[in-house]
């Protein structure tokens, strides 16, 4: 079997959680017998086998962002003729895998990672993009042949938002992880060369400065714990300026009043950050909306505890008194997850990391307790094998 498996992220331009799925996903893939997988990705050209990318159109350099995807989308679609499926990754890749379902007679599955409606900020960076980034994932979701959900919490949403697709064509397979990648790490060396002392008490977060990660709230969060509980901060690629000058002034703010703030914007390369995630005490994960996150994956899989929301598909990884702690929100149903009471939420998050750092032996053991989970539950293997369950459901 063939499966041409489209993405916008592919390694090594990789900056999200979908990014990361799709990689592990395509390797666990390519290690069956019997199944072929291409990979057809945005950027710069890859030299890996069975790999192509495809640049922006020049042509469309100066359009909204949402029509340069749809340009790259467009010169994918030939070159998927003699696959058996196609299976697209975000809306960046939907129209892609939409066409190319519709041009060559094969079956399109659709990864649901995150969901436009959900997202409304997104018109902040978008401004009119978001529309039609809105309609490409529509039309794809609804004519898709398959809908893989990362979450049951995700599978909701799927049909929340588009009450048309026949709830039979959405299946939950999670996210997974790899823990031979990720696994714990001790070396104080390099940790204290990026910043952090491996010594004293400390809370990392890892991910994208947008709305729906959550970080001005936690920002205001950390700003009540014990000053000498250390922050690092490995947060990049903003999406608009306005959540970048907010997210800098708390930081400042934060290191104006205490010392071991430190922000790394750069991604950093993986033995860097699993070394900062075996370090830390806790890991936070303040997401407004997270359909599963697999950022808590990847911390439990280097023995460390996690202090997340209670929202999305964070409950289905995250074990509360076992491998971490679930901090109760409650939200706006407008689709933009906003904390109804924002101040409340922020004191529950506080004083949950407050929990979590102080007592480092406690936090250790939900740490080892989250890898043992990791490995039992969320393993590559199984969620390649009912992958192609579900492609060969669609294809005999």
């Amino acid at each position: 079997m063939r499966v041409d498996v489209l993405s916008k992220e592919y390694p090594p331009e990789v900056y999200g959680g979908a990014g990361v799925h799709v990689a592990e996903l395509v390797r666990a893939l390519r290690s069956l017998p019997d199944v072929e997988a291409l990979v057809r990705c945005f950027g710069a050209a890859r030299s890996e086998e069975g790999t192509t990318a495809y640049a922006e159109p020049d042509s469309l350099a100066a359009t909204n962002p949402a029509i340069r995807t749809l340009g790259v989308d467009l010169a994918m679609v030939d070159d998927c003729a003699g696959a058996d499926l196609v299976h697209s990754h975000t809306w960046y890749a939907n129209m892609a895998g939409h066409l190319a379902g519709l041009m060559h007679g094969i079956p399109h599955v659709v990864s649901a990672h995150s969901l436009e409606p959900m997202r409304p900020w997104k018109a902040e960076q978008l401004g009119g993009g978001y529309a039609l980034s809105s309609w490409v994932e529509r039309t794809a979701y609804e004519g898709a042949a398959g809908i893989v959900a990362v979450s049951s919490a995700m599978r909701d949403d799927v049909l929340h938002s588009y009450p048309s697709v026949d709830p039979a064509k959405v299946t939950v397979i999670h996210n997974g992880i790899d823990t031979s990648d990720w696994s714990p790490v001790a070396d104080p060396d390099r940790v204290r060369a990026l910043g952090l002392d491996p010594d004293r008490r400390s809370v990392i977060f890892v991910g994208r400065i947008t709305r729906q990660k959550g970080l001005p709230l936690f920002l205001r969060a950390v700003a009540q714990l014990p000053p000498d509980v250390q922050l690092i901060l490995c947060a990049g690629a903003p999406d608009t300026p306005e959540i970048a000058a907010e997210v800098r002034g708390l930081v400042d703010g934060l290191a104006a009043t205490r010392d071991g703030v430190v922000w790394i914007e750069e991604m950093l390369p993986r033995p860097d950050v699993v070394a900062l995630l075996t370090a830390a005490t806790v890991f936070a994960c303040p997401s407004i909306y997270e359909p599963l996150g697999i950022v808590n994956l990847e911390a439990m899989a280097c023995e460390t505890a996690v202090v997340a929301t209670a929202t999305g598909g964070i409950p289905e990884v995250v074990q509360h008194g076992s491998t971490g702690w679930l901090v109760p929100i409650d939200q706006a149903t407008d689709g933009t997850g906003t904390p109804l009471d924002p101040e409340q939420y922020v004191a529950d998050l506080a004083a949950a990391l407050d929990d979590a750092v102080s007592d480092p032996d406690r936090a250790r053991a939900f740490g080892v307790a989250g890898r043992q989970r990791a490995i039992e539950a969320f393993s590559w293997d199984a969620i390649a094998a009912r992958t192609v369950d579900l492609y060969r459901s669609l294809t005999t």
